[in-house]
């Protein structure tokens, strides 16, 4: 076995996942960073600037429930890497945070620039190539680059949920299909003329949150939870949803006959969405007829709506990856090919907003890199 000092370690991905797990590594290893572009660039961009770093939800089991993949893969993970030592982790870096009631916990300059800069520092004994990878090589362990070749004792595979996942297949791993995952939806029916709308605390799927209508169809929070779940479903699909709470419309007309029901609708709805449902938005409550009123109460109640599409604009994460079956959920070691690890959306594991996905980069970095010198000492 080769002495600590001279161990080399080689990450391919320089984002969130592998960085962290290059920071674990770098006081008892030789770590190199490969990633053909500016490292942690894709974490600029998370929680609209601000860095969503993870979630208040300190229970593992209840953490994982936040994952339509990779739920049960996580059990084992959470509970060696939560949220407390995700806190700790970036405290010791520097970062304070703080937490919204929304359970969001961001740091508190509110700025994925600050985090970057000072994950960036806190890794300054690793060596970084800003090489494209072409392969890994088995037997001796090398990365081949389009600017050379590099041996290693073991090989972490981060790079994301976009792209990459040929390095993890060259090796003969199964690769799930990636699809899009927390996106808008595009729709059949045509909602440019409520582009901007906004309905809060909608139901639809068993969930509820807000809904916003956009020129190709549906954004906004329980949009992307059911984008998330249905990942994987055929479109076209229909969704429906339950707009707004009960109430009696019929006593609700009786009380203002002269009323124009778009009128009457916009203390439940936004006005425009009103006008957008209603056949004859400027009818009075008095002749509106009981057939009508039912329709009405459907389309409020039953909003039904057909997916077509899910939106690329704004993706973030993808469903899909290198099949947990062929990985040590204790270590993130690949089951197939040894002194071959993994962490970060690269593998079958995606979750809600909220930061449930840099917890899953977090967490499963610590335990590729624990599972690496747990495996040096032997």
């Amino acid at each position: 076995m080769a002495q600590e000092s001279t161990f080399k370690i080689g990450i391919i991905g320089g984002g969130p996942a592998g960085c962290f797990c290059a920071y674990f590594l770098q006081n008892k290893f030789d770590v190199t960073i490969f990633d053909f572009g500016s490292p942690l660039r894709t974490i600029l961009p998370t929680g609209g600037g601000r860095c969503n770093l993870a979630n208040a939800e300190y229970d593992f089991r209840e953490l994982a429930k936040n994952y339509p993949r990779g739920e049960k893969f996580l059990y084992s993970i959470f509970s060696k890497f939560s949220t407390s030592d995700t806190i700790d982790t970036f405290e010791a870096m520097g970062i304070n945070t703080y937490t919204q009631p929304d359970m969001r916990i961001f740091p508190t300059s509110n700025s994925s620039k600050d985090v970057r800069e000072k994950l960036l520092s806190a890794i300054k004994k690793v060596h970084f190539k800003k090489e494209r990878v072409l392969r890994i090589n088995q037997n001796p362990l090398t990365i081949v680059t389009d600017m050379g070749s590099y041996r290693f004792d073991k090989v972490i595979i981060a790079t994301g949920g976009h792209a990459g996942y040929d390095s993890a297949k060259s090796l003969g791993h199964k690769i799930i299909e990636p699809k899009p995952a927390l996106t808008a939806l595009n729709t059949t029916e045509n909602m440019a003329d409520i582009a901007g709308v906004c309905i809060n605390n909608v139901k639809a799927e068993g969930m509820e949150g807000d809904i916003l209508f956009t020129h190709k169809g549906i954004s906004g929070p329980i949009v992307y939870k059911i984008s998330s779940i249905k990942a994987r479903d055929k479109f076209p699909y229909e969704l429906h949803f339950n707009l707004c709470a009960d109430f009696d419309l019929q006593e609700l007309m009786n009380q203002n006959p002269h009323k124009s029901i778009k009128n009457l609708l916009s203390e439940y709805v936004p006005k425009s969405f009103a006008e957008h449902i209603l056949d004859n938005p400027d009818q009075k409550c008095h002749k509106i007829d009981g057939k009508t009123r039912d329709e009405i109460l459907d389309k409020l109640h039953n909003y039904t709506l057909t997916i077509k599409s899910a939106s690329k604009d704004g993706e973030v994460v993808t469903c899909g990856g290198v099949d947990l079956k062929e990985i040590n959920p204790k270590t993130m070691e690949s089951k197939i090919t040894p002194n071959v690890y993994f962490c970060g959306e690269v593998i079958d594991i995606d979750g809600f907003c909220g930061g449930f996905n840099l917890q899953n980069c977090w967490s499963t970095a610590f335990c590729a890199a624990e599972g690496i010198i747990q495996a040096s000492n032997n």
